[in-house]
Order: structure tokens, then C-alpha cells, then sequence
């Protein structure tokens, strides 16, 4: 019962502070268009800790891709105690919820995918009746606990779960010492997002549902635990380090706002620290974290900039948390400990535009949160829109406006290849039995956030940006749906019916492709690269195109734009002018290589092979394998070779995705 043990020194100080206001039940709201939205007590009512969070929340929206019914029980606090194991590659230990009950409810409903479920059990010790569901491939399993009797004069109920995690959990990314950059120890980090936190902690896995949570972590000395919340045990100016308990460190965390469980995350590595500035920092490995702290020394400035276009930062600290090379994602915006990938790290700082992105969602996605994942646009779109006034406002209006053509190039591909008529085009759509992560195309980034310039464009940005200001301010820790936040623009925003008329709300969220009348994007330093690819293709010599102060974005611009049948001799002579397979530039690379199989360069593969075998960030390596599948003869055979040498290093859900391209099967 050493688990049981810990988690009464964790959560006994919160079972005797007073009772927090919490948000009152609320009934919960049609999705779509139209409407879419521990141990023994020391006190039975079990409250869970203050909290200084509104006491007013939106309604609960129905989500499709979690059990939990919200309406009758909500989780309004977590209390975790746990222990990674390296060899098993398991997660063990408790969670401890607290639950706030509808009069007569006599269950509440957890979301579980995989985990093993040892025992559950009430304030007294006493042990609850629960039952796993039918376990759905894409949802995981109900996991229904039977709650006690009500305190008289509370709605609220403590339980504790003591479970275990499986080696497959979705969620967790074991790595040993040999593919992280020390190549000394282990490493284990997290990914919950869409709905994977499931795989890691039984909860109610929806982003419409917002907790508190407090944290226990226990690991090997020599190994730093960090999470997507405030660290509240030993510390030096090297960040937490943890309180020696025999051969091990116990590492403890606090999260007193609100969030929903995709952005509960926990990173355990060598790690080493380095400040940025008054509230920012890197972690990274040892041989890693000097070079991140050069590449993120403006994230500071970023802060600053973000507050004085939409109000304060609310989470405390902005850290960033530098992930191994296997990680999936460009970042990940955990609240207080953004996940980065390597990759961002060009030793030019020509890539941060991705950490503005992830400091962006501290607004736009952990502040006021996407209801359900058909409203995803909420958080990513307003995101791309956020993080462009912040390259603006940081780089100048030349950064900004090429972000936005290249990915509206990348847009109108995506469009082209679903084709006119099909429903990946909206922003919103329902997504029953769809994984949300299968709807992360360039719709919901890069038209999302077209639609908020639109309206910047009709309304003027000084009455849009008070808008948004306002909006954060009156929405922070809640949850919105499409239905509602068009309503509100409606209400806040347009000033007579002809102004709501000419802002198209309706058909930008609800119908397919882009709205007639709608002005891409434009670039005068992407139109001087246009027009010495033009020169190129000719066939200029390459010495009289004047590249000289060419950023990142341009070399991408210009390589992703070179007619694709290339000769060899020509193959060589784009390499030795401008250096191409030497280049440090991930996304430049990215670019090339896309080149290089497509016109067979015999002497680059062996750059593609260390670059597939040497990042696992599915955007750059998913489209690799897709151009080697599509080549006769050579290509099929060469990704499966190098396929099976990088696969120990990509996550699982890379793995999945490369595997069904290799199969031919279709990707979503």
C-alpha cells in the first residue's frame, strides 16, 4: 500500500483547506452548426484546494470521442502519484479525483484506452464497484465507478484509482539512453493530445472539461521530472531538483488554473537548465541546451509582445521544454512547459516562428479551449493568426506575410488533393468515429486563421484586436464552440447588419473550401524568389541569382518551387553553389530531399537516410516516405530498408502512419 502512503502526504493539506467555489453543473448542449458547441480522509466532503478560477463556466458540450457525462459527475481536480518504470516501460501508481456530483448521481464515467485498473476505492479505504466497458479501438473503454453515498450539504466525492499503464500506452514515449543526445540516460515524455491522456490517466478525456491538479513524481536519481504545471518541491537556480528519498527523487507540481486533460504533460530526462529571461527558461539535454538558449533568446520578448496584443499571460512562467529528435510534433503548448522538437533549432533562430506558435495557444487553445475537436479552428487557427502578429510585431511585416503565403500554398495543395466537394474542407464538421488527429490538415491552421484576417479585413484591426482582447479576458479558462464564438462576433463586433452580412461568418465555418472574394496572401521578398526560379528554370547560371541575404523561408520558398525533373549535373550544380545537403536548416532540408527523390540524386540518399533515421517529426518525415512509396523500382524498397533502422526512434503514432504508407494504405 505504498502508493495509498504517498498520495496522503500529496493531497492531505488539500483535503483540509476550505471548500473552493465550483462551477455548478450545467446541462450539456447539442453539438453542431446550430448549437455546437486517495487515501483516508481528514475530512469526509473532501474538498478539493482553493482556487483563484472564475466561478462561472460554459456550458458542457456533448463530445463525441470521450464517455464521460459531465453533466451528472464532473472531475474537478486531479491528484497524481506516480512512478515511471524504465525497464518495464510502465507508468504506476494512483490518481486521486475529486468529484462534483448532480443531485442523485450515483456514477460518474472515466475515459480508459489500455490501462490496468488495480483498484478503486473511497475516503474511508473502502473499496468502490467499477466496470470497464467494451473497449472501442479508437475511444478506449468506459470506466464507470460505482460513488458513495453523498456527504449531506456537498456534491462533492474523492476517489482514488490505483492503476498501472501498459508498455503500448499511446501516450507515453519510452527512449533508451542511446537515442537521446547525451546518449546517458533514459528519457519519457508524454503526449496527450487529441485523446491519448486516456492511455496514461484514468479521467474524463474531453477539452471540454477543465481541472486543477497536483502532482507526485518518483525517479531514479540522475533524472529530472518536469511537467505542464508549477514545480513546488526543491529547487536551484537550475530548476527543480527533486527531494532524495532513498535511491530515488520525488519531484511534486501544482496546476492551479483550470485545463482540460490534453495538455496534462510530463517530461523525465537528463536535463539540464538555462533562464531566458524573468519568466522564461529552456530545458534541454546537457549537449543540447546551450544551443537551444541561443535559438530561443528572444521568447522573453515574444511574452512581451503577446501581452501587449491580447492581455496578460496567465500562466506564470513561459518555459520550453526541448524534446529528443523522436518526438512528433513541430511543439506541443503545454500550459507553463511548451514541448519543442529539435528541429527548431537551425542555430539561426530562422525557425522560431514555432515557438510563437506554442506561446500564441497560452491564449488561444489552453485559455479558452476548443469545446469539442470539431471546433478545433478555435484553437489552431486563432493560433496561426496570433502567431503572425507576433513574428510581426517581433521580425517585421515581411517575416509574417511569408509565413502566411507558404501556408496557404500548402493549403491550396491540401484542398486540391481532397477535392472541392469533400467535408475535410470546413472548418467545422462533426467527427464521430473520426481520431481528431486525422483532421490535423492545413484546414483548421491556415483557413482558420484566413477567416479571422477576413474579419480583421471588414472590421479594421484596432476594433478586431480590442475584440480579441476581450474576448480572452471574458472567456479565459472556459471552453468555446463555433456556434458561440460567431455569435459573439456578431454581438461584440459587427456594427449593423451590413457588416455581419459582409463578414460571411457562416460560410467561412460551415461551408466547403475558401469564400469567393477572399485575397490570398501576398509577399514581395517570396515574389523575388518566384522570379529567380523563373530565371533558373531557364536556364541562368546559377551564379547570377543574388541570394545574398536570403532567409530560411525563401530557401524553402525556392526549393520547394524548382521544377522537379532535374538533371544530375544540375542536381550537383544547386548543391555546390548553395550547400544544400550540408544545410542545418530542418525545413530547408525538408525541401531538398522532396527534390532529390524525385529526380533520383544518387549522391544525396545518403543525406535522406541520416535525415529519416535522425528526427521523428512526422511532418517532415511522412511526406519522405510518401515521394519514396511513389517511385518505381528503387523507392519502395529504399524506405522500407531505411524504415527499419529509424523506427525505434519515431513515436508510436509515426510509426502507424509510416507503416500505412509502406502498406498502401490510405492516409487520413
Amino acid at each position: 500500500m505504498i502508493t495509498r502512503l504517498l498520495l496522503v502526504a500529496l493531497t492531505a493539506a488539500a483535503a483540509c483547506s476550505p471548500p473552493a467555489a465550483v462551477p455548478p453543473l450545467e446541462a450539456t448542449t447539442p453539438a453542431g452548426p446550430k448549437g455546437a458547441a486517495a487515501p483516508p480522509p481528514t475530512t469526509s466532503a473532501s474538498p478539493a484546494p482553493a482556487t483563484t478560477q472564475p466561478t462561472v463556466e460554459a456550458p458542457v458540450t456533448r463530445d463525441v470521442h470521450s464517455y464521460a457525462r459531465p453533466e451528472l459527475a464532473r472531475v474537478t481536480h486531479v491528484a497524481l502519484d506516480l512512478t515511471p518504470d524504465f525497464n518495464k516501460k510502465t507508468l504506476a501508481g494512483a490518481v486521486a479525483l475529486w468529484i462534483e456530483r448532480a443531485a442523485g448521481a450515483t456514477e460518474v464515467v472515466l475515459d480508459d484506452r489500455g490501462l490496468i485498473i488495480q483498484a478503486v476505492y473511497d475516503d474511508q479505504g473502502k473499496d468502490l464497484a467499477y466496470t470497464v466497458g467494451k473497449e472501442d479501438p479508437l475511444l478506449g473503454a468506459p470506466l464507470t465507478v460505482t460513488l458513495p453515498p453523498p456527504v449531506p450539504s456537498s456534491n462533492k466525492t474523492r476517489i482514488t484509482i490505483k492503476y498501472e499503464t501498459r508498455p503500448s500506452a499511446q501516450a507515453l514515449q519510452w527512449l533508451t539512453p542511446a537515442q537521446t543526445a547525451s546518449k546517458k540516460q533514459p528519457f519519457l515524455f508524454t503526449q496527450g493530445q487529441a485523446i491519448l491522456t486516456r492511455t496514461w490517466i484514468p479521467l474524463q478525456d474531453s477539452p471540454g472539461i477543465r481541472f486543477t491538479y497536483e502532482a507526485q513524481v518518483t525517479v531514479p536519481k540522475g533524472l529530472r521530472a518536469v511537467m505542464s504545471a508549477e514545480p513546488t518541491g526543491p529547487a536551484d537556480a537550475n530548476g527543480p531538483t527533486g527531494k532524495p528519498v532513498d535511491d530515488k527523487l520525488v519531484f511534486t507540481f501544482e496546476m492551479p488554473q483550470r485545463i482540460p486533460a490534453y495538455l496534462m504533460a510530463l517530461g523525465v530526462g537528463d536535463l539540464a537548465f538555462v533562464e531566458l529571461g524573468k519568466r522564461t527558461g529552456v530545458y534541454a539535454d546537457p549537449t543540447v541546451v546551450a544551443a537551444a538558449a541561443h535559438e530561443f533568446a528572444d521568447t522573453e520578448k515574444m511574452v512581451e509582445a503577446a501581452e501587449a496584443l491580447y492581455g496578460p499571460y496567465r500562466w506564470g512562467r513561459y518555459d520550453i521544454l526541448v524534446l529528443p529528435p523522436s518526438f512528433l510534433f513541430g511543439g506541443m503548448e503545454n500550459p507553463r512547459l511548451t514541448f519543442a522538437s529539435p528541429t527548431a533549432i537551425a542555430g539561426d533562430r530562422s525557425l522560431v516562428s514555432l515557438i510563437a506558435h506554442e506561446l500564441a495557444h497560452s491564449w488561444s487553445g489552453n485559455l479558452v479551449t476548443n469545446a469539442t475537436w470539431s471546433d478545433m479552428w478555435l484553437n489552431e487557427g486563432t493560433t496561426v493568426y496570433f502567431e503572425d502578429r507576433i513574428v510581426e510585431k517581433i521580425y517585421g511585416v515581411d517575416s509574417a506575410q511569408m509565413n502566411q503565403v507558404l501556408g496557404w500554398q500548402d493549403l491550396e495543395r491540401e484542398l486540391e488533393e481532397f477535392g472541392k466537394d469533400s467535408p475535410k474542407s470546413k472548418l467545422w464538421r462533426p467527427l464521430d468515429g473520426e481520431d481528431p488527429d486525422d483532421s490535423l490538415t492545413g484546414v483548421p491552421y491556415i483557413k482558420g486563421s484566413a477567416f479571422l484576417r477576413s474579419i480583421e479585413g471588414v472590421v479594421g484591426r484596432p476594433r478586431f484586436d480590442a475584440f480579441l482582447k476581450s474576448y480572452f479576458e471574458a472567456n479565459k479558462f472556459q471552453s468555446m464552440t463555433t456556434a458561440r464564438f460567431l455569435e459573439l462576433v456578431k454581438r461584440d463586433l459587427a456594427k449593423d447588419d451590413a457588416e455581419r452580412e459582409a463578414l460571411h461568418l457562416e460560410q467561412w465555418a460551415y461551408d466547403l473550401g475558401i469564400p469567393a472574394g477572399f485575397a490570398p496572401p501576398t509577399s514581395r521578398l517570396l515574389e523575388k524568389v518566384n522570379a529567380d526560379v523563373a530565371r533558373i528554370t531557364a536556364g541562368a547560371p546559377l551564379a547570377s541569382i543574388d541570394v545574398a541575404g536570403y532567409s530560411a523561408l525563401q530557401w524553402v520558398h525556392l526549393v520547394k518551387n524548382l521544377p522537379r525533373l532535374r538533371t544530375a549535373e544540375q542536381m550537383k550544380a544547386l548543391d555546390d553553389a548553395w550547400g544544400f545537403n550540408k544545410s542545418g536548416n530542418s525545413e530547408v532540408l525538408f525541401e531538398w530531399l522532396r527534390l532529390v527523390i524525385a529526380n533520383h540524386d544518387k549522391p544525396s540518399l545518403p543525406v535522406l537516410e541520416r535525415y529519416l533515421t535522425s528526427l521523428g517529426r512526422r511532418r517532415l518525415v511522412l511526406p519522405l516516405y510518401e515521394d519514396l512509396k511513389a517511385q518505381k523500382g528503387w523507392g519502395p524498397a529504399l524506405a522500407t530498408r531505411i524504415f527499419a533502422v529509424a523506427k525505434p526512434g519515431y513515436h508510436p503514432l509515426t510509426v502507424v502512419s509510416v507503416e500505412d504508407v509502406l502498406a498502401g494504405r490510405a492516409q487520413h
